[in-house]
């Protein structure tokens, strides 16, 4: 008998009609693989990175899970045309999340749900973003998003970098058009040894943190990292380093190309070559023109270059006979021949458009102590960047607490020194939205307080909170942040190790996208925005006059020579150093005078038996104290209390009431070693409770102490309550704080003093 049955009805016959016919089991899954891509990263410190694709989320362009150790994160990437987007615009959007279930946890809010991302999760988004975008191609303007979820965590390995390398690895499956793959590895150094990918504990030891992120043939791509004043020879030993680890998860990669789906067809945007050159004819020395003349300010230049365009745009529009789309990308052509009219006085001609040369600083003037209530402040203005820096001293009951996900992925429960980024609408004459700080505020406020931290010392008794506000905005406003941090610490008081200063270097290069080489480049020293803007670096590098303690570099090719990134790191070590020598002009070490509005802290300690009048029921007196005062009371050890007071003024009064509360003068004294009479107010089995005065609190006489025979109760020696017995006084526990009284020493018949 004959039985030709299609899949689809196949799908539909029962368990048991199977077994009459003797069909084969039926596999109808929606995609099968007959090869699942999987492989294995031995880094040098013995650790491994696998990555695998095929098992989840087949239905995304492309799918990859990264595990180190038992910590996983899945990537997956998707792609979509976009209808009538521009060619200037490549909207990648990357979102990290952490689930609390990959950490075995569940979320604390009401929901107890995950809600808005996190301060850690848009920083670990922004790791992937700035990793992954250099490497698309130019004109591609496809709607691409990029998702990262922690699928497991063991609080031993973080999984920032597990997620750039399986984002790589994703993007590299898929059919999206880029020109990886790349790899990624986090570099420690444990004493003079640099380490792959350290666990969390050897993290906490290690006196650097940076990750690296590269290309094929040793090409850097994104830096990142913090450093406790690390020298330039060192650190740029862990550039290398880092680069050749990335180097052995390129490798294992390019292992996968079979498996490769083929890369869509795309052709970037040709513009009518009519146009172009008339645009060029009108528009390039009016450029020129703007561009070499250095009397411009950020304001007056970018009005001079709008004007020039809305005149060209127009001619172009009356003068040309060309078919009517031609205006749709007049704006990118005109853009494109601005940015190379700029980059070619600068390797050309040697010409930047403020005037100064490759290695000079803009104007910089610093101010301390702007406004006497405040607690530390400070004004740095380099160029048209004007940063007011503000600094706060709370008690240690405001330190930021992380939540249980950043804690366990972070390994920081809570900070004591943290710094706030804002970046307002109007410093770029702009008007726009107020509200929770965007991605880009978190991520300059991260980067600038990790420059900062490791000048602060690690046992000050108070909570520091930072602010830094930009108030004009022409490049660099987060290394700004630094100086002017700097110097608001030192005008509150902090005794911070060493000033702190930062600095931004660009690069313009011709960079050929037929060799994938750079020809010739010029390094730029303290940039301006729009050679941020046209240019193909934002490499800032923050540190002491001692070493190196941040680094964070964006760069818009598709890598760099390591060649490149070493001048970088020379010049930006230079410069900084320079700065801070017109800092230490204004304010060279932290103030010792106090100010009125300054915080003080100061720690008490008391005996065990006055604990519970300091607490009073329920803590009543602390609250009191508070309420009354502004004093905060924190408990450091059993018998240590660290108070915490707005101002002197404060502090003294809730001395005075702390010391009404301990010392009571109904409350008589006692001599070690004295003989009194004791009242008998109450009957245990463990003893009795006796009273030597009316306004003393009851306190036990143990049976042991009773007599100098063995005692079971009270009972035995004829004890009743109200009757009177000698004892001797023998101090207070140390640990409890009651007193140790004694009758049985007293059986020989010692004299008896009278109470």
């Amino acid at each position: 008998m004959t039985i030709n049955l299609s899949l689809h009805r196949l799908r539909f016959i029962s368990h048991w009609q199977r077994r009459f016919l003797r069909l084969p089991p039926c596999r109808y899954s929606h995609v099968q693989l007959a090869n699942k891509p999987k492989i294995t990263v031995e880094f040098s410190a013995g650790n491994s990175l696998v990555l695998s694709s095929g098992k989840f989320a087949r239905m995304a362009d492309s799918c990859v899970v990264g595990e180190i150790g038992n910590t996983s994160v899945m990537a997956t990437a998707v792609s979509k045309d976009r209808t009538g987007s521009s060619p200037n615009f490549f909207p990648l959007i990357v979102d990290y999340r952490q689930k609390a279930a990959a950490a075995g946890r569940i979320p604390t809010n009401f929901l107890r749900r995950e809600l808005g991302p996190s301060e850690h999760e848009i920083l670990t988004s922004r790791l992937i973003d700035r990793s992954l975008r250099p490497l698309f191609p130019d004109g591609f303007s496809n709607e691409t998003q990029i998702i990262c979820n922690l699928l497991a965590a063991d609080g031993v390995n973080d999984p920032d970098v597990i997620g750039i390398n399986a984002a790589s690895a994703a993007l590299y499956l898929s059919d999206i058009p880029w020109e990886g793959p790349i790899g990624a590895v986090r570099v420690g150094m444990l004493g003079n040894n640099l380490v792959a990918n350290p666990s969390r504990r050897e993290l906490a030891s290690s006196s650097l943190n940076l990750i690296v992120v590269a290309a094929a043939h040793n090409l850097v791509v994104m830096l990142e990292g913090g450093a406790n004043n690390i020298g330039p020879q060192e650190f740029r030993k862990a550039i290398k380093f880092g680069v050749k680890e990335c180097q052995a998860v390129i490798q294992s990669l390019l292992k996968l190309k079979k498996f490769c789906k083929a890369k869509r067809s795309f052709t970037p945007p040709q513009f009518d070559q009519n146009v172009v050159d008339f645009v060029k004819l009108l528009a390039e020395p009016k450029l020129r023109d703007v561009f070499l003349n250095s009397n411009f300010d950020k304001q007056s230049r970018d009005s001079a270059v709008k004007q020039i365009k809305e005149d060209i745009l127009e001619k172009v529009k009356d003068g040309v006979n060309t078919k009517p789309e031609v205006m749709s990308y007049c704006n990118s052509v005109f853009d494109q021949i601005s940015k190379k009219v700029f980059r070619s006085l600068i390797l050309d001609d040697k010409i930047r458009c403020d005037g100064r040369d490759f290695d000079s600083l803009r104007d910089i003037s610093c101010e301390v102590d702007l406004y006497k209530p405040l607690h530390g402040s400070a004004l740095f203005q380099r160029g048209q960047t004007q940063v007011l820096c503000t600094v706060t001293l709370d008690s240690a009951d405001s330190a930021l607490k992380l939540d249980a996900m950043s804690v366990l992925t972070g390994g920081l429960k809570e900070k004591n020194f943290f710094l706030h980024y804002e970046f307002p609408p109007f410093a770029t004459n702009e008007i726009g939205r107020e509200g929770p700080a965007m991605r880009r505020e978190v991520g300059h406020g991260a980067l600038a307080e990790r420059a900062l931290r490791p000048v602060i010392p690690s046992n000050y008794p108070f909570t520091i909170r930072l602010t830094s506000e930009v108030l004009e905005s022409n490049g660099s406003s987060s290394m700004a942040s630094v100086c002017g941090g700097s110097l608001a610490l030192k005008d509150a008081g902090v005794p911070i190790s060493h000033t702190a200063a930062g600095v931004a270097i660009g690069l313009v290069s011709d960079f050929k996208e037929s060799t994938k080489q750079i020809d010739r480049y010029e390094l730029l020293t303290d940039i301006l925005g729009i050679e941020d803007y046209l240019g193909d670096m934002d490499f800032k590098l923050a540190g002491t006059k001692k070493g190196i303690t941040a680094i964070q570099a964006d760069i818009k090719v598709p890598g760099l020579p390591l060649k490149i990134v070493m001048e970088a790191v020379d010049k930006g070590y230079e410069a900084k150093s320079k700065i801070i020598d017109i800092m230490d002009r204004v304010i060279a070490t932290p103030r010792e005078e106090e100010k009125e509005s300054w915080p003080v802290s100061e720690r008490l300690e008391i005996e065990s038996h006055k604990r519970g009048k300091l607490l009073g029921p329920g803590g009543i007196h602390l609250k009191k104290l508070t309420l009354s005062t502004g004093v905060h009371i924190t408990p450091i050890d059993d018998n240590v209390y660290n108070l915490f007071a707005p101002n002197k003024d404060a502090m003294d009064e809730a001395k005075e009431q702390i010391e009404k509360l301990l010392n009571d003068p109904d409350e008589p004294e006692l001599d070690f070693g004295g003989i009194y009479k004791a009242k008998i107010v109450e009957i245990k089995e463990i003893g009795v409770m006796v009273t030597l005065y009316d306004s003393m609190k009851p306190t036990l006489l143990h049976n042991s102490q009773l007599d100098q025979r063995k005692v079971h109760h009270p009972d035995a020696l004829g004890l009743k309550v109200g009757e009177e017995i000698s004892v001797k006084y023998f101090g207070r526990d140390p640990v409890s704080g009651s007193m140790r009284l004694s009758r049985k020493v007293l059986q020989s018949g010692a004299v008896v003093r009278s109470a």
